[in-house]
C-alpha cells in the first residue's frame, strides 16, 4: 500500500490508542463505534432496513464495484455517521456556533489549524477562492462574482492541474493563467494573483512544480496554495498542508464515508474563517452551497472514525474479497486475472482485472459492463437481476478485452454477486453487436445543425465532416468551442462522437446518431454527464473545403 501511506496509519492506530486527540470525540460518545464490516453485513443493501425506499418510485439501487463516482452517488455513509446526522436532525443551534465549534474539533483530529464542512469538496473550493480574493470582506463579498475593482483577480494552475473540477475556482470569477514551468510561474505571479490551485495526484507530485516548488514560489508574493485532494484518503498529518499548502479540500462522501453532500476544508485559520464567511447561510454568491447541521455532525463523526478505523483490515478484507473473485471468474476458460495496486493517496484500493479474448468468448469487456449495469445476463436481462456497475478494462497488447472490479465501496457478499453474474455472461453472452453495413449515403460536407435540448435550442453547431467508405473525420464546431469529430457510416445511420478534454479546464463529449434521409440528418444526440437532446442538419456544401473550416 505504499510505505508512507502506511507509516501514516500506524501513527493514527499510536495516537488513538494512546488517549492523545485522536482518541475517540465526545461527538462518538454512546454512538456505535464497531467494526464497519460487521455493523454492516447483517444490512440489506443501501442500509434501509428492508424499507425500499427506492424500489417504492421504480429507481434500482446499484452494486458499485466502479467506485467513489458521484453520479453513483460515492460511498454508503458509516453506520456512526447516520447515527450523528439522526441526533443533530433533533435540535436546533446556532450555525455560526456550530461551524466554530467543527472546526475546532477538526482542527484537533487532524492537526490543521482550523476546520470548515462545506457542501461537498467543490463548494469547499469555492469558499476558499473567495476567501483569497476577499478575505473575508462582506463589502467585496456581496460584489462577487464581479471582481471590477478588486487588488486579486486572477489564479494559478500549472498544466498538469488543469481539470473540469477547476470551475470551483474560476465560478468566483477569476482569471484562469496557466503555466508549464518555473520560468512561467515566477512570471505568472504577480499583484494579481490570488491563489495557486493544484490538483493532487502522481502527476503532480513527479512535475517540475510540485506543492513544495509552487509553495517556495508563493511565499514571498503572499500567495495562498490550494490543493484540491478530493479523492485522497485523510493523511495526518496532513501531507499537503507540510508540503507547504495553504489549505486543502476533501470529498466528504468518499473515502471518509461522510455525508455525500459534504466536504472538508483544512488549513490556514485565517483563510478557513473567511472561508465560512464567504459559505451560506450568509447571502450573498455562495448562498446556494447550504450545510446543514446534519451535513456538518455527521461529517465530523466520519473524521472521528477516520481516526479510529483499522485501515490495513479493510485493505486486507478488499483483497481477500478480490482472491475469492479471481477464483470464482477462472473457472470460465480462457479467463486470467490480475490484482492492480493503487498508485499515488487517490482511491487507496486494489482493483482485480479480468481478461479473455473477446472474438473467443464472443463478447467484449464493453458489453459486459453495460449489460451488468442495465441488470440483465445471458442474453435475456430482466428487472430480476441486479445492476452491477464495473470499469471497462484491456490489454490491446495482447487482444485481450475485459473488465476492471473495484471493491472498495462493496459490501460483504457483493462479490459472491458480481462473480456469479459475470460467470453467466461470460458463458452465454448476449448477442454480438450488428456488424456495419456499408454506407448507402455521404455525409461528407458541411452541416448546419439545430439541437434542442431541455429547455432551450441552438443553431450555432456546425459539423464538417468527410468520408472514407465507412469512415468520418472532421470537425464539430459549437457555441464556442471546435473540437475534432470521428465515426462512421453503417447502412443510411451515421454515428459520430466529438470530445474536447479536461486539459483546458472543460470537458464535452457528444455523440451523435442519426439518420441520412432527404439529404438531411436527423437523430438523438448523448451529451455525456449532461444527458441527452435531440438533432436536426442540413447540409450547407457537399465538400469539406478549406473555407468551411
Amino acid at each position: 500500500m505504499g510505505t508512507d501511506a502506511l507509516s501514516r496509519r500506524h501513527i493514527l492506530q499510536r495516537s488513538a490508542g494512546a488517549g492523545g486527540v485522536l482518541a475517540l470525540g465526545p461527538l462518538l460518545a454512546g454512538l456505535s463505534t464497531g467494526a464497519t464490516g460487521a455493523a454492516e453485513a447483517a444490512e440489506p443493501p443501501g442500509g434501509t432496513g428492508g424499507n425500499d425506499v427506492y424500489g417504492r418510485i421504480g429507481v434500482r439501487p446499484v452494486i458499485n464495484a466502479r467506485g467513489t463516482f458521484t453520479i453513483l452517488s460515492g460511498s454508503l455513509m458509516l453506520p456512526q455517521v447516520r447515527e450523528a446526522i439522526d441526533a443533530a436532525a433533533r435540535h436546533y443551534v446556532h450555525l455560526d456556533e456550530l461551524a466554530d465549534a467543527v472546526g475546532e474539533r477538526l482542527a484537533a483530529l487532524t492537526g490543521a489549524e482550523f476546520g470548515l464542512v462545506s457542501s461537498g469538496c467543490a463548494a469547499g473550493l469555492t469558499h476558499a477562492t473567495a476567501a483569497c480574493v476577499a478575505g473575508g470582506n462582506p463589502d467585496l463579498h456581496i460584489r462577487i462574482p464581479d471582481l471590477t475593482g478588486f487588488d486579486r483577480t486572477e489564479v494559478i494552475i500549472p498544466r498538469h492541474s488543469r481539470n473540469v473540477y477547476e470551475a470551483a475556482v474560476s465560478a468566483v470569477g477569476l482569471k484562469v493563467v496557466e503555466v508549464s514551468g518555473r520560468a512561467e510561474l515566477e512570471r505568472a505571479l504577480g499583484p494579481r494573483t490570488a491563489l495557486i490551485y493544484v490538483m493532487a495526484g502522481p502527476r503532480v507530485d513527479e512535475s517540475e512544480l510540485d506543492t513544495k516548488v509552487l509553495a517556495r514560489a508563493a511565499k514571498p508574493h503572499g500567495v495562498p496554495v490550494l490543493v484540491d485532494a478530493a479523492a485522497e484518503i485523510l493523511t495526518i498529518p496532513n501531507v499537503h498542508l507540510e508540503n507547504g499548502a495553504d489549505l486543502v479540500a476533501y470529498s466528504g462522501g468518499k473515502c471518509i464515508r461522510g455525508p455525500q453532500s459534504a466536504g472538508l476544508l483544512l488549513g490556514r485559520e485565517d483563510l478557513v474563517r473567511a472561508a465560512w464567511v464567504h459559505s451560506a447561510p450568509h447571502h450573498g454568491f455562495a448562498r446556494g452551497f447550504k450545510v446543514g447541521k446534519e451535513e456538518a455532525v455527521g461529517m465530523l463523526a466520519a473524521v472521528e472514525m477516520w481516526v479510529r478505523r483499522d485501515h490495513e483490515a479493510e485493505y486486507a478484507r478488499w483483497t481477500s474479497w478480490l482472491r475469492s473473485l479471481a477464483r470464482t471468474v477462472r473457472a470460465v476458460e480462457g479467463v486470467s486475472t490480475e490484482t492492480v495496486k493503487p498508485e499515488g493517496l487517490s482511491n487507496r484500493t486494489p482493483s482485480l482485472k479480468i481478461l479473455w479474448d473477446g472474438k473467443k468468448l464472443g463478447v467484449s469487456g464493453k458489453t459486459v459492463m453495460d449489460t451488468l449495469f442495465e441488470g440483465g445476463e445471458g442474453g435475456e436481462g430482466g428487472r430480476g437481476a441486479p445492476r452491477i456497475a464495473l470499469n471497462e478494462a484491456g490489454d490491446e497488447k495482447n487482444g485481450r478485452t475485459g473488465v476492471l472490479v473495484t471493491p472498495y465501496m462493496l459490501q460483504p457478499g457483493d462479490t459472491k454477486t458480481i462473480g456469479r453474474h459475470l460467470v453467466a455472461l461470460l458463458r452465454d453472452p448476449p448477442p454480438p453487436p450488428e456488424e456495419p453495413r456499408p454506407p448507402t449515403a455521404d455525409v461528407s460536407g458541411t452541416w448546419k445543425l439545430t439541437i434542442r435540448y431541455a429547455a432551450g435550442s441552438s443553431r450555432a453547431h456546425r459539423l464538417t465532416l468527410r468520408q472514407k467508405g465507412g469512415e468520418v473525420t472532421g470537425s464539430h464546431t459549437g457555441e464556442f468551442v471546435t473540437r475534432e469529430a470521428t465515426g462512421s457510416v453503417s447502412g443510411d445511420t451515421l454515428t459520430l462522437r466529438s470530445v474536447l478534454g479536461e486539459e483546458h479546464g472543460d470537458s464535452l463529449d457528444f455523440t451523435f446518431t442519426g439518420t441520412v434521409e432527404d439529404g438531411a440528418l436527423s437523430g438523438d444526440l448523448s451529451m455525456g454527464e449532461y444527458l441527452t437532446a435531440s438533432w436536426q442538419a442540413r447540409r450547407q456544401s457537399a465538400s469539406a473545403t478549406q473555407e468551411d473550416k
